[in-house]
């Protein structure tokens, strides 16, 4: 689960991180307020969105009195911004963040992330950090640091200091950094968070270092733990149907393709995704609905996946291994019935009980193409979701 910039922040204060002075707002008029309770000559305007890149295409304003922060707010409030990242389709702007300026001389790059090779957290860090971290990683990969973590013990002042001297900072620079580093680390600890970025990590005119732009990620799976982190998810920066699917516990992730996508397990969701694309098309999503197939997730399932309009066809795979494939089977024509399905529907079943299931479907009264392998349902779909893009 991504925070916004405002929301990382606030929680980074309270490990002891150095962040400046914000405030979040929703309007015009709250953001001249904004700039005016903040009292320093420069101000910088933010747009809150789940995204890197903003800065490269305005979506943050440096702004010189309350006046130009209530215009940087009216420019970007309501709009939709599209950076590399996002894609074409870009994500919605609800809210600003109005931030006291900085003096900045140096910027840096520090990030907390978990390398999957080694089960352990590790530090990404640079002393050339901004906007333009991805091509110093590509044209210059040496000035990129790695410093691996220990998770019994987590991240030891003396490695905090040697990143310090490592990107060139001195003095009281070291100290300053080093209590970022490890204040950060705590929070990455203690949030359960899958990443932590900072970009840019500056060093001030009077050698402070301050955290200036951040990106924070929970883990999904540990957010039982956090509720007070749970209600800070903004909806609105995800795909609707996504939203839709976390309701009835389905693991679903929206795609640009035009074949639904139905699965129990994650595995089998990629090998079936997998097929579809080697026979020549896409598929629309991934979706498992779990080894817990009900007739209610089913139903949802299906109102999910056909409310996206690029689906031409679904393809149901399901293996009835704790669920059996004849419960399966009613789950699928009684979800299929009230939804009213108007696109082809392929579905093979496998495992316990496959055939008084084939027989539930058979017996349906729907038109529903039995499969009797994966390869034989990939081709199946294909076939039906390609005459019917010819008729």
């Amino acid at each position: 689960m991504n925070l916004h910039e405002y929301q990382a922040k606030e929680l980074m204060k309270k490990f002891g991180v150095n962040v400046p002075n914000g405030i979040m707002v929703e309007s015009p008029e709250a953001a001249e307020k904004a700039a005016k309770e903040l009292g320093t000559a420069i101000t910088v305007v933010k747009a809150q969105v789940h995204t890197g890149g903003r800065g490269k295409v305005g979506g943050v304003k440096v702004c010189k009195t309350p006046a130009d922060a209530k215009a940087a707010a009216a420019a970007m409030l309501g709009e939709i911004l599209v950076t590399k990242q996002t894609g074409p389709q870009g994500l919605p702007i609800h809210k600003v963040y109005v931030e006291e300026g900085s003096d900045i001389v140096n910027e840096l790059y520090f990030s907390i992330m978990l390398d999957r090779e080694t089960s352990r957290p590790f530090i990404m860090a640079s002393s050339e950090g901004g906007m333009d971290i991805e091509e110093v990683a590509e044209a210059t990969p040496e000035k990129i640091l790695n410093v691996d973590i220990d998770p019994m013990v987590g991240l030891m002042p003396y490695q905090a200091r040697d990143l310090a001297f490592s990107m060139g900072l001195t003095g009281v620079q070291i100290k300053n950094f080093s209590k970022v580093a490890m204040g950060l680390w705590k929070a990455f600890d203690a949030l359960d968070a899958d990443m932590v970025e900072i970009n840019p990590l500056v060093v001030t005119g009077d050698d402070q270092v301050i955290v200036l732009d951040t990106k924070l990620a929970i883990d999904g799976n540990a957010l039982f733990r956090h509720p007070d982190l749970a209600a800070m998810d903004d909806h609105t920066q995800q795909d609707s149907k996504e939203v839709e699917a976390a309701k009835h516990d389905l693991n679903y992730v929206a795609l640009d393709g035009t074949i639904g996508c139905m699965v129990n397990g994650a595995g089998l969701a990629m090998a079936t995704m997998d097929i579809i694309k080697h026979y020549g098309e896409s598929p629309a999503n991934f979706l498992d609905v779990g080894g817990g197939a009900t007739e209610e997730k089913v139903t949802a399932a299906f109102k999910i996946i056909l409310s996206d309009p690029n689906v031409n066809g679904i393809l149901v795979n399901i293996f009835g291994g704790i669920m059996k494939c004849d419960v399966i089977a009613k789950g699928v024509v009684a979800a299929a019935k009230e939804v009213k399905i108007s696109v082809p529907l392929v579905v093979r079943l496998e495992g316990t009980n496959v055939d008084l299931g084939k027989q539930v479907l058979a017996e349906s009264g729907l038109p529903i193409t039995p499969a009797d392998s994966l390869d034989d349902a990939a081709k199946k779909i294909i076939a039906e979701v390609r005459k019917a893009k010819a008729a």
